[in-house]
């Protein structure tokens, strides 16, 4: 499971839905949710997380798409197997792991050191900690 740390910016809800908006290195991150602890509260810090099967990976992207939560980072370290790949992505100190097919790996000519778009959908997110002050 994938783990970044964040800071709670905007709770909107309406009935049990919540948008939860983040900042992330400066990055804007929003989380969809039903249901949210007394403790999620406005400029407290959390750790998201995110299973390596929803980080998706994308180059030279052209036009609008629905996901909220996207951001550059940069490949450390790409391992292929028969079927699938793990790649390892940094953004600032953060490490995170994708896993995807090795028919993508290859189609997209994914290299080590390379900058590559991060894509998150926000229902993908959950808060798995606040952390204390």
């Amino acid at each position: 499971m994938n783990k970044l740390v964040a800071t709670i910016k905007k709770i909107n809800s309406i009935d049990s839905l919540n948008i939860v908006e983040f900042d992330f290195f400066g990055k804007n991150l929003k989380m969809m949710s039903l249901d949210l602890g007394k403790n999620i509260q406005i400029d407290k810090k959390v750790t998201l997380s995110v299973k390596p099967t929803n980080i998706i990976i994308a180059k030279n992207l052209f036009g609008e798409i629905s996901l909220s939560n996207q951001f550059v980072a940069t490949i450390q370290k790409i391992e292929n197997g028969h079927l699938l790949s793990n790649i390892i992505l940094k953004i600032n100190d953060t490490y995170l792991e994708s896993i995807i097919t090795v028919d993508s790996s290859k189609k997209m000519n994914l290299q080590k050191d390379e900058d590559v778009l991060v894509l998150i959908k926000a229902s993908d997110l959950s808060i798995q900690d606040v952390l204390d002050d």
